[in-house]
């Protein structure tokens, strides 16, 4: 069954589903991927403190002592930040929907998990293996702005990437195997591309643990996967539940005999 419902009626399903999303990646968060802060924090507070009782050394700072919000508080206060990401997200995706069901023939339920598997691959995929996420103790702070600003490219990248590799696809109606392959290869073509032009950055110290680098990436790749497949599959469901209570509702309408 085609997706159903006003514009009114998938932003209040997808801001339910966006805060069980984001509910449901904090706590991925708070037992995968907060015990990989923690041991880099650890490691920063030991550099730092091995600075500052160096010979003429400046005063090193300790990330316990200087920061607003207790580790506590910023693990609970995860929660918040990520429940409050899910309603923007779920609002984002469901006008997304929206617009992408006037284009399609796909049911609901299929639109929803396709959506959200594009939303990922440019959101999460493509802006992880050019510029994957780095623990606390990692990145000199003076590049902070330009680390950031590679961050919004990467994503527009991931963004346009798929739209090309959507627009390859849908432009080779009725050729089943060959929009496939063109729209596969759209995307590998924008996204080689974009890689190739955007600098690399590299400010993983030699001596840095290898393994709790990796633990940490995986752990936010982790994080930030649950977040949209959750989004996916509880729209998805909520859409389900909405098109079956439909059509529940018209069976027992009684009609005129």
């Amino acid at each position: 069954m085609p997706l159903i419902g006003s514009l009114k009626t998938l932003l209040l399903r997808g801001l339910l589903a966006g805060l069980i999303a984001g509910l449901l990646a904090a706590t991925v968060g708070y037992f995968i991927g907060e015990p990989q802060v923690d041991a880099a924090i650890a490691i920063e507070e030991a550099g730092s403190a091995a600075h500052a009782h160096a010979p003429d050394a400046a005063e090193g700072h300790s990330h316990g002592d200087d920061a607003l919000v207790s580790r506590s508080g910023q693990k609970a206060g995860q929660f918040l930040a990520l429940g409050l990401a899910g309603l923007a997200f779920g609002a984002l995706f469901a006008s997304a929907v929206n617009v992408a069901r006037r284009f399609t023939s796909l049911s609901g339920t299929q639109l929803s998990l396709t959506t959200a598997g594009l939303a990922w691959t440019a959101i999460v995929a493509v802006p992880f293996f050019k510029y994957p996420a780095n623990p606390p103790a990692v990145g000199d702070p003076e590049t902070i702005n330009e680390r950031t600003w590679l961050w919004v490219a990467v994503v527009v990248l991931g963004l346009l990437a798929v739209a090309a590799a959507v627009a390859a696809y849908r432009a080779l109606a009725g050729m089943e195997t060959l929009r496939l392959i063109a729209g596969v290869a759209a995307f590998v073509v924008v996204t080689t591309v974009g890689y190739v032009l955007l600098p690399g950055v590299n400010e993983v110290a030699d001596d840095f643990p290898a393994t709790l680098l990796w633990n940490f990436r995986v752990a936010s790749l982790a994080q930030t996967t649950t977040l949209w497949v959750s989004l996916g599959l509880a729209f998805a469901a909520l859409t389900e539940f909405a098109a079956r209570r439909s059509t529940s509702v018209v069976d027992k309408v009684p009609t005129a005999g």
